[in-house]
């Protein structure tokens, strides 16, 4: 690994989006991070980061939107995406993987440590 691998984080909770940043960086990760999807597909197309890491329940354009537009984008549509979200329906989980999420992560199921694993074992399998 030449450089550290870029993670975008999308989440709209300042604790959680802070508490998971501050985890990655001491992890060795480069973090970039957007409260919404909209500032989050800018970022993705900017930085190209190597793994996303979204909420779904995000203001104005939810996790599921920001899916589907990053899935139709040529440049980004392969970046892998952790869902990390509070929804714990079938129906949601069911409609993220088809919108092409790498993983679904409920957030009260899975320590900060767990997610920071998976995204670790996932960037080291697309690098």
């Amino acid at each position: 690994m030449s450089s550290s691998p870029k993670i975008l984080l999308i989440e709209d909770d300042p604790f959680l989006a802070n508490m998971y940043s501050t985890k990655l960086s001491l992890e060795g990760f480069e973090v970039l991070e957007a409260s919404d999807a909209k500032k989050g597909l800018r970022l993705a197309e900017k930085h190209l980061p190597d793994l996303i890491l979204l909420d779904l329940l995000l203001p104005e354009v939810n996790g599921f939107k920001f899916l589907e537009i990053l899935k139709k984008k040529k440049k980004i549509k392969n970046i892998p995406v952790i869902v990390l979200t509070n929804l714990e329906g079938k129906e949601d989980i069911k409609r993220a993987f088809d919108l092409g999420a790498t993983d679904y992560l409920i957030k009260v199921h899975f320590l900060p440590e767990e997610v920071i694993d998976k995204i670790t074992s996932i960037v080291k399998e697309n690098r």
